[in-house]
């Protein structure tokens, strides 16, 4: 089984094609984190792919179903102790970003609303992949990755997220097809 994880209900319907199975994380790393260990410790699971919605720094690509191909953690900050975006004394996982060989674009992910660039260049932002990414990465769980841009990570970006939340459901499951 396929497991597609996803932060809310409202950016996918519970309806997905056979073999998918839907699992809600809710919104930010940790609980992505505890969803993302429990699904991929099942023993019916072959593989996971986190759908959500995102921000972005470019206009061209609101609106669009981007895959994600690097994954940043925007939010840890432990210098001097570490890189920004490492985390300190890390041994399982040593580079500061997880790569897929599919997926173009780079994503940043951390704990707050973006509505400015944060330091950590991406193409766009997130609360839940990169914490997903990790535990499929440590677990040896093929993992895949799109994010529907919803609006600009900016001063308008909680409105924008909340206007068009729902519209790339149907550009994703086009994927699953």
């Amino acid at each position: 089984m396929i497991y597609v994880l996803v932060a809310l209900q409202s950016e996918l319907p519970d309806k997905l094609p056979q073999g998918y199975s839907l699992v809600y994380t809710g919104i930010g790393k940790v609980n992505a984190t505890y969803a993302a260990l429990k699904t991929v410790l099942r023993d019916d699971c072959s593989g996971i792919i986190n759908y959500g919605t995102a921000g972005a720094f470019d206009s061209s690509h609101v609106g669009e179903l981007l895959q994600i191909g690097t994954f940043h953690q925007r939010d840890m900050d432990a210098r001097p102790l570490a890189e920004l975006g490492e985390t300190p004394l890390e041994t399982r996982l040593p580079s500061k970003e997880i790569r897929l060989a599919q997926g173009k674009y780079s994503l940043g992910t951390g704990d707050s609303f973006v509505m400015s660039p944060p330091e950590i260049a991406s193409d766009a932002v997130d609360m839940e992949a990169y914490a997903i990414a990790k535990v499929c990465a440590l677990e040896n769980t093929p993992f895949s990755c799109f994010k529907f841009i919803t609006d600009l990570a900016d001063e308008n970006a909680a409105e924008h997220w909340q206007a068009n939340v729902s519209r790339g459901a149907q550009l994703f499951l086009a994927t699953l097809s």
